[in-house]
C-alpha cells in the first residue's frame, strides 16, 4: 500500500488576477527570501501537486531547475523513519559526549595542572569571540524574529489544539482520538486528551536561560538568581556569539583568560555588571509571549508566502544554532529541561525531577544538544485537516513532524525532503476494517 508521488522543489508563490495558482521559477523575484536566507540550500518538496489550505487558497510548485541537480545520483529516501525514542523521566539523560572521552580529557588536564602547565584554549573557550561566527549569530536572530512572526500570523488561520493536562498538541480542525495522554487525570478520560486552543508557546517551546554580562565571572547562586533576567536560550547564545542588543550588554574581552586544569587563574579582573534595561531593549520582538496579539491576521494571498518564509526561518535557526553550539558551550540539566548558556552551569536549586533531593535541588549539568536548546516538538501529521480525526487503532500508520513544519504544511508551504520519511507521506493509511489485514 504505497503511494509514489513525483518529487518537485519549491518555488515562491503567486496568484493570478483570475484566482488561479501560479508558480514563479526564479528565486530572485522573492526579495525577502533572497536577502534573509542567501547562502543556504534546502531541498523542498510538496507531498501533493496542489495543496489546499484554509479559505479556499491553493498553491502549486514548479519543476526543479536543471542547474540545481547534483551530478551524483539522487539518494533514495526511506519510506518511513521512526522518531527518537522518548527518554524516561526516572532516569538521567545519556551524555552527548561518551563518558570515557570526558574522563580521558579530565585526566590529561589534571596531569598538566600537576606539572604546572596551563591549558591551551582556543576561541571562544578562552573568552574571545570567533569573528567568522558573528554574522551567523546575526542571521539566527533575524530568522528567529521571522519565525515568531510567521507562527503567530499562521495561528490566526490554522487551528491548533493543545491538551490542558499534558504537553500534546495537534494541528487540525479537531483534536485526535489517540489515547496517549499522560496527564494527572488521564485515567478517568481513558487516555483521551482534553483539548483547548493552542498558542505560540505550544508550537515554539519556550526554553529560557539566564542572561549574564560575563559568562566567565561569578556564577549565579540560588540567592542571587532573581538579579538576572531570563531570555530565550537562542537569543542568549547569539548575544554571547557577538550580537549587540540594546539593553542586554555582554563583556567583550580583548585578552584571553588563563586556566590551569579546572581552575581559572586569570579572567582579566571582575567587571561590574552595568545591568539590563528591558524597557529600551528589543527583546519583545524576540519573545514568544503574546505574539499572536502583536501581529494581525494575514490576508488570503499572503498565507502561502508567510508559510514558506516560516519554513525557511525554522531551518535557518536550526542550522545556525547547531553551528554556534559547535564552538560555544551550552549546558543542559540531565534530569529536567533547564538550559544555561556558558562554560559552567548556574547554582540555582530549581530542579525538581528524578531524585532531586539527593542533589539538594541542584541541576546535573552536562553538554546540551541542539534539540534541548531548540526543541522540535513533534506532532502527528494529518493528510486531511478537515477530515475525520485520527484514531487510536491506526496510530502506527501515522507519521509525525515538527510542529512548525506541520503548521506551515497545512498553510500551503512545501517542506524539506528530510521530513518526508517521518511524515510518511508515501504510505496510504488503511481503513479501520483493513488495519488487521496489513502485515
Amino acid at each position: 500500500m504505497l503511494r509514489h508521488l513525483p518529487a518537485v522543489s519549491f518555488a515562491p508563490w503567486a496568484v493570478s488576477n483570475k484566482g488561479d495558482p501560479l508558480c514563479l521559477a526564479e528565486m530572485s523575484r522573492h526579495p525577502v527570501l533572497n536577502s534573509s536566507f542567501h547562502g543556504l540550500k534546502f531541498g523542498f518538496v510538496c507531498s501533493n501537486p496542489t495543496v489546499k489550505i484554509n479559505r479556499g487558497i491553493s498553491a502549486c510548485t514548479s519543476k526543479r531547475p536543471n542547474h540545481n541537480r547534483s551530478k551524483k545520483k539522487d539518494e533514495i529516501l526511506p519510506q518511513n523513519v521512526d522518531l527518537p525514542t522518548i527518554l524516561p523521566k526516572k532516569k538521567k539523560k545519556p551524555f552527548p559526549v561518551p563518558i570515557k572521552k570526558l574522563l580521558q580529557e579530565g585526566r590529561i588536564n589534571k596531569k598538566l595542572a600537576q606539572m604546572g602547565i596551563e591549558r591551551h584554549l582556543e576561541p571562544p573557550k578562552n573568552g574571545l569571540l570567533v569573528p567568522k561566527l558573528v554574522p551567523v549569530a546575526y542571521e539566527v536572530v533575524h530568522a528567529w524574529k521571522i519565525l515568531i512572526r510567521g507562527v503567530a500570523q499562521l495561528l490566526h488561520v490554522v487551528p491548533v489544539h493543545a491538551c490542558s493536562e499534558c504537553s500534546e498538541i495537534h494541528v487540525a480542525e479537531t483534536g485526535h482520538h489517540i489515547q496517549n495522554c499522560r496527564g494527572s487525570t488521564n485515567g478517568r478520560r481513558k487516555g483521551l486528551h482534553s483539548w483547548i486552543k493552542g498558542s505560540v508557546d505550544d508550537i515554539l517551546v519556550p526554553i529560557e536561560s539566564y542572561h549574564m554580562y560575563d559568562p566567565y565571572g561569578r556564577r549565579i547562586k540560588h540567592e542571587t538568581r532573581l538579579n538576572f533576567d531570563r531570555i530565550p536560550a537562542v537569543v542568549e547564545l547569539c548575544i554571547q556569539a557577538g550580537v549587540e542588543l540594546p539593553g542586554y550588554p555582554s563583556r567583550r574581552r580583548t585578552e584571553p583568560i588563563r586556566m590551569m586544569g579546572k581552575k581559572v587563574i586569570d579572567i582579566g579582573g571582575l567587571v561590574e555588571d552595568p545591568g539590563t534595561s528591558p524597557s529600551t531593549s528589543p527583546i519583545i520582538e524576540l519573545d514568544t509571549h503574546r505574539a499572536v496579539d502583536r501581529f494581525p491576521p494575514p490576508t488570503d494571498r499572503e498565507i502561502p508566502k508567510i508559510a514558506q518564509e516560516t519554513v525557511y526561518a525554522y531551518e535557518k535557526v536550526k542550522w545556525g544554532v547547531a553551528k554556534l553550539m559547535r564552538k560555544y558551550t551550552v549546558k543542559a540539566c540531565g534530569y529536567c529541561s533547564e538550559v544555561h548558556v556558558g562554560p559552567w552551569g548556574h547554582n540555582a536549586k530549581l530542579c525538581g525531577e528524578f531524585k532531586h533531593q539527593w542533589r539538594d535541588g541542584k541541576h546535573g549539568w552536562q553538554d546540551a544538544t541542539v534539540d534541548e536548546v531548540f526543541p522540535p516538538n513533534y506532532v502527528w501529521h494529518v493528510e486531511e485537516p478537515n477530515g475525520p480525526p485520527l484514531t487510536n487503532a491506526l496510530k502506527r500508520f501515522y507519521g509525525k513532524a515538527p510542529a512548525v513544519i506541520e503548521l506551515c504544511f497545512q498553510a500551503g508551504a512545501c517542506v524539506p525532503d528530510k521530513y518526508r520519511p517521518m511524515m510518511r507521506v508515501d504510505i496510504v493509511t488503511p481503513e479501520d476494517d483493513e488495519a488487521r489485514l496489513v502485515a
